[in-house]
């Protein structure tokens, strides 16, 4: 009796942890640029999503993307009428708003939603193909014009934001007052990355906001994310 109470045991024991194990394992949703490319292609004509506006959209973008603007009045109109029990991909420039979507997708029902890691900034890193609805599409600054930029005597402090880009937009006040009470050793260079993505890929600018300082046209020193102005201050002594 003991024997078979074993046996049952261990055979429920078993059966609990396969259980538990196929409940625990969700797939992947937030993907690199090349995962997000490979998956794309794994699946005939998914629903892929460019939720930046339309502006941005038509400076570049992936191919068969569908422009669904996040901050336009249209989305929730427009993701209500897609197949909620299919895969559908979302991106963004840098990964804010397209992970903003996602979540207020899963939570309306759909099952599968995969994110572009680092958005199309990382994808352009990659050198991942992109194209626009335009024949010709102005790409902004060249590189060479940004080297005749940090060619100054004085320090050059480049910002690369965006409009959208709430922490570059908390950041702007203080590099104003910086710009002009350090106008003497300071020059202050702000770069729209959505005006200049070709400039932003090549100096490999993925994230925002990024703030660098050149002394001599040689880059000093370079950070990603929000920072304080004290920080700031001291890498301009």
């Amino acid at each position: 009796m003991k024997k078979y109470l074993s046996i049952s045991l261990l055979l429920f024991t078993i059966s609990l942890n396969s259980c538990t194990n196929g409940k625990n394992k969700t797939p992947q949703t937030t993907l690199s640029p090349t995962e997000f490319e490979a998956k794309i292609n794994e699946i005939p004509n998914p629903p892929l999503l460019d939720v930046r506006t339309p502006d941005e959209f038509s400076k570049g973008h992936i191919k068969n993307a569908l422009n669904y603007d996040w901050n336009g009045n249209d989305f929730e109109k427009q993701i209500a009428l897609l197949d909620k029990s299919k895969p559908v991909f979302v991106y963004c420039l840098s990964g804010g708003r397209s992970s903003s979507a996602a979540s207020q997708m899963r939570s309306e029902g759909f099952k599968e939603v995969y994110e572009l890691d680092g958005g199309m900034m990382k994808w352009r890193s990659a050198n991942l193909p992109e194209t626009t609805n335009n024949a010709t599409v102005s790409t902004g600054m060249t590189k060479q014009q940004f080297e005749e930029l940090i060619n100054s005597d004085k320090l050059v402090l480049i910002d690369f934001y965006a409009d959208w880009c709430a922490p570059c937009q908390k950041m702007k006040p203080y590099l104003d007052e910086i710009s002009r009470d350090m106008a003497d050793k300071v020059i202050i260079v702000r770069i729209n990355s959505d005006e200049n993505p070709a400039l932003c890929k090549e100096l490999k600018i993925d994230a925002l906001p990024t703030l660098q300082v050149y002394k001599t046209k040689i880059l000093s020193w370079s950070n990603t994310g929000f920072i304080k102005k004290e920080e700031v201050l001291k890498q301009l002594q």
